[in-house]
């Protein structure tokens, strides 16, 4: 059977046509093609570690890739969210970000904002709460603040993360809301909430003012304590825990938030991908039954939500970081 040029030269060029049609969805079906890491700017042990881990786990499922979990520690929080910014825009790389990216350029410590990552997904907010050791002689959120107003600056020192972090940010600006210096409590940098813990049970510092999940386990053995919740309700894990308003009439409030964050230029499509998977991941079961385990508070948003969320946090933390000296 003979076939007819014409014949042969439509044939090519329809292949040739067909050739140069994008294959979105092919694409998209494509990613992942291989193993994901996150990286977590803080210790092993701490909230946004746990957070990060059981995201991990979960997206394995979602996404059909091992979803491997990296702590890059060190410079208050600037190497891990550096490792983040640095990968390359094509999904393999991601992050766990924290509140810290709208508190480390305020100080100096680098050039990274909120600006330069693709915002996925916020899955997490946390309120700071005060904690001490269990033996400490303070059995109230006053008690404790009158001693420090009347104390040499540098009898109390407090830790729980790394220079300007959230936690540092959390005392700083509740002493200063109510009228005590902050510099009287002078803050000594960890590499997270658990190394932080740690030093305070050792003695070596009095105060870690870091969320009420990360001390969770410290309180239950009895070898913690906490004097007050810094958020405007109290929390169903720990009902009988005042709030800082219900104690000395300070709104102040701080909480650390995390959330699931690419490198500045992730595809549209890879950034869809990533979206619905945390979305699955954050809906489902085993997540909520989690989060609600460890006590961990839940809030999501995506996208252009979670970009205003980011700025808005970026901007009233510069506000208050200027208004206690921390930042530059």
């Amino acid at each position: 059977m003979t076939i007819k040029p014409m014949t042969t030269f439509a044939s090519v060029a329809a292949l040739a046509i067909a050739a140069t049609i994008p294959l979105s969805g092919a694409a998209q079906a494509e990613y992942p093609e291989r193993p994901i890491t996150m990286y977590v700017a803080w210790g092993a042990g701490g909230g946004t570690d746990a957070v990060a881990r059981i995201l991990g786990s979960l997206l394995e499922g979602e996404l059909g890739q091992p979803v491997n979990v990296v702590n890059r520690t060190g410079g208050s929080g600037v190497v891990g969210h550096s490792a983040m910014v640095e990968a390359e825009p094509d999904g393999y790389e991601l992050g766990l970000a924290t509140g810290e990216i709208g508190m480390m350029h305020w100080q100096g410590l680098t050039e990274l904002t909120w600006e330069d990552f693709t915002p996925i997904a916020l899955v997490n907010e946390d309120a700071a709460a005060v904690q001490v050791r269990t033996d400490a002689p303070w059995d109230n959120i006053n008690e404790l603040l009158d001693e420090i107003r009347e104390s040499e600056p540098g009898t109390f020192q407090a830790t729980g993360t790394g220079q300007g972090g959230i936690w540092h940010l959390a005392i700083a600006g509740m002493l200063y809301d109510l009228d005590i210096d902050p510099a009287k409590v002078p803050w000594v940098p960890s590499e997270g909430a658990a190394p932080g813990l740690q030093d305070l049970v050792a003695g070596g510092v009095d105060i870690a003012p870091v969320s009420l999940v990360e001390a969770r386990s410290l309180i239950e053995a009895g070898r913690v304590k906490s004097l007050a919740l810094m958020a405007p309700e109290r929390v169903a894990m720990f009902p009988d825990l005042p709030t800082l308003e219900e104690e000395t009439g300070s709104t102040w409030s701080a909480a650390a938030w995390r959330g699931v964050v690419g490198p500045k230029g992730l595809p549209d499509d890879v950034v869809e991908t990533l979206t619905e998977a945390v979305e699955n991941v954050y809906n489902s079961d085993e997540f909520q039954e989690f989060m609600e385990a460890q006590g961990f508070g839940m809030v999501w948003a995506s996208g252009d939500d979670f970009a205003n969320y980011m700025d808005n946090s970026n901007q009233s933390l510069g506000e208050v970081m200027r208004a206690v000296g921390i930042a530059e």
